[in-house]
């Protein structure tokens, strides 16, 4: 029993050691954990050959992603996919799997089942690397990232078929000796409910399992979840979840199917269960903490003997892997006309193998399709591929990105024209709305957006727009920015919004200038820059929000809309001097704890003006939706 203590606490210390630190340098979690197991294992040795068995154990961990995954796939958000996750998704899966198959047949002369394991584990990519630095990287929201999640989604539903898959490519001879190997160890027969039964016998097992899993899971688990969750007690509910999660786990492997294809199922019936949440912040710590001992135990699984000795051969099929992946991804991204940028990010983030391919590996060796030294191999490839990813990343950010931004400066704007009183910057949903209010109110407007995509978005729904960068000032002469009365500057570029408003400020000083602010210090580098109006992004949106909630509790809605104005007042009034303040540390001035009390005095006159009685001033307050009481706002003013 001390032994596994001291194992776990090893296995802790290294990743609460190096996840964060990878995280922090930009290389994610995931190489994080595969750092740990490198440093522990082959560079230290401290942990050796019980790495296996906890592995076989760890893999639980992608058997609860996948339920994970499967709750998050509603069908009708498929639906809406279908195209992307179908086309461009399923078309890279089968054209990678075909090359990478080719060329393990052709070239290494490796059998057929054997060559299309390969294909099939080399068509998947890291979606735990790839989500996470789209995040950090802010390109979730792009167009290339958008297509890379499909791709990734897709790749992931495939994972379940490879899985059902890999077993009928199983090798005879690796079968034979797998069976001499136990009848020499005497190794005792999993149980199985499937393995002595006739063909049609065992369809119908199978088709009997798989329909169970999907009724049941419909019918049962909500009468289930709901007397579970009128006894109040939390971890009978996380109990419950694991309860489901390894009950059916448990019955595809007695049946001999993969528990992961059980899992997912059961997520995609779970999707639209009042439950989906509950189920996912409970499993997903378990799942998190099995995938990161699973990685470890793939880096300290790796052998670097078989490294060093066949260094350039690994490195060559790597890059190799790599180069024939973004070939691949380049040609569909162009075929499904992702431009520029985007066709970059695309090929770029996805070309490295996965962490699937891992668990695919230890599958087809368990199901006799991969002898041990050709999956070793395959493993460092894996490895290697996924530790050159963030390399790929900044080759993005640093090679591709500007030199895409710098064709789009000398790329031709169109033709502004016409003119209008406003002058739009940027037509993205918050430029939208704005829009449409100015011209539902015969306002005319000039709305122009850096982003060809979104402005052909647009155009398809008859708002008219054009393709031009605002902060070009010669686009801004051609959009008659001095003969308007207003410029709305509505762009995701924090720094740019703040030079554009400097120079519209210098350049134009009759045009009044609102801008949209992301947070407080945003907001006031705009107000130093001379913007006329500010409108904090998410500020009203969440006052509105905390309105709403109130009338929910039950508060009166008079009381409310008086509060939300109460609120709404003091921040003004607490931002003007959090501004000065904020101007005194610009101008090289220390302030420290003045400006956190500054903080505590906002915190009490919010909590003044909630707890105002209302009834004292009926008066005021009775005529319709009003301020705060004159009394309460003249004690704020002198302060």
């Amino acid at each position: 029993m001390t032994g596994y203590f001291i194992q776990g606490f090893i296995y802790l210390v290294a990743a609460v050691i190096f996840v964060p630190l990878a995280k922090r340098l930009g290389l994610g979690s995931v190489l994080g954990y595969l750092i740990a197991g490198v440093i522990i294992g082959p560079l230290t040795g401290i942990v050796g050959q019980e790495t296996i068995t906890i592995q076989h154990f760890a893999e639980f961990g992608v058997v609860m992603m996948l339920f994970l995954v499967g709750l998050e796939l509603e069908p009708k958000n498929l639906w809406q996919m279908r195209n992307k996750l179908i086309g461009l998704g399923g078309m890279q899966v089968v054209l990678t799997t075909l090359a990478v198959a080719s060329i393990a047949y052709f070239i290494f002369s490796l059998q057929a089942q054997t060559s299309l394991a390969i294909g099939l584990l080399f068509s998947l990519s890291s979606t735990a690397i790839v989500l996470q630095t789209f995040s950090e990287k802010g390109l979730t929201k792009t167009i290339g990232g958008q297509n890379a999640f499909s791709v990734l989604l897709m790749q992931d539903i495939a994972v379940i078929p490879m899985l059902a898959f890999i077993p009928l490519l199983a090798l005879p001879e690796l079968v034979q000796a797998s069976q001499s190997l136990q009848q020499a160890a005497e190794h005792h027969e999993e149980i199985s409910l499937v393995a002595h039964l006739p063909g049609w016998a065992y369809a119908l097992t199978i088709l009997a399992s798989i329909t169970g899993v999907c009724v049941g899971g419909y019918y049962l688990s909500r009468p289930l979840f709901h007397y579970v969750a009128k006894s109040g007690l939390r971890e009978i509910f996380v109990a419950t979840a694991l309860l489901l999660v390894v009950g059916i786990a448990a019955l595809m492997s007695l049946v001999g199917l993969s528990p992961a294809l059980g899992t997912f199922l059961a997520g995609v019936v779970l999707a639209n269960s009042e439950f989906r949440h509950e189920l996912e912040s409970n499993i997903e710590p378990f799942k998190g903490l099995l995938l990161g001992l699973f990685f470890i135990t793939v880096g300290a699984g790796i052998n670097f003997g078989l490294l060093f000795n066949n260094i350039f051969t690994i490195v060559a099929i790597t890059l190799t892997l790599m180069l024939l992946k973004m070939a691949i991804l380049a040609g569909l991204a162009k075929t499904f006309k992702i431009h520029k940028s985007d066709t970059w990010l695309v090929a770029l983030s996805l070309a490295q193998a996965g962490e699937f391919g891992f668990v695919l590996l230890s599958f087809s060796i368990q199901n006799h399709v991969l002898p041990a030294d050709i999956a070793s191999t395959l493993q460092l490839v894996v490895a290697l591929s996924m530790f050159l990813t963030p390399l790929l990343f900044i080759f993005y950010d640093k090679v591709i990105l500007p030199r895409y931004q710098q064709a789009n400066q000398s790329e031709d704007f169109d033709d502004i024209d016409t003119s209008g009183c406003v002058v739009i910057a940027g037509a993205g949903r918050f430029g939208q709305i704005v829009n449409r209010l100015m011209i539902s109110n015969d306002i005319t407007t000039v709305v122009m957006d850096y982003e060809v995509a979104q402005v052909e978005n647009i155009r398809k729904i008859n708002v008219k727009s054009y393709f031009g960068d605002a902060t070009r000032p010669e686009l801004l002469h051609t959009a008659g920015l001095e003969t308007a009365r207003l410029f709305v500057i509505a762009i995701d570029r924090k720094e740019e919004a703040v030079e554009l408003t400097k120079y519209v400020t210098h350049t134009y000083p009759h045009v009044k200038i609102l801008v949209r602010a992301f947070d407080k210090g945003h907001s006031y580098e705009l107000s130093q820059a001379g913007a006329d109006i500010i409108v904090p992004e998410v500020f009203y949106s969440a006052v509105e929000m905390g309105a709403q909630a109130l009338r929910e509790m039950g508060h009166h809605p008079f009381d409310v809309e008086q509060k939300r104005n109460a609120y709404i007042h003091i921040d003004e009034h607490a931002s003007r001097h959090l501004y000065e303040n904020w101007l005194k540390r610009s101008e090289g001035e220390q302030y420290g704890n003045d400006f956190i009390q500054l903080f505590i005095e906002f915190e009490d006159n919010i909590i003044k003006a909630m707890k105002h009685d209302r009834m004292e001033n009926h008066d005021v307050t009775e005529r319709g939706w009003t301020p705060p009481p004159k009394d309460y706002q003249d004690e704020l003013d002198k302060q």
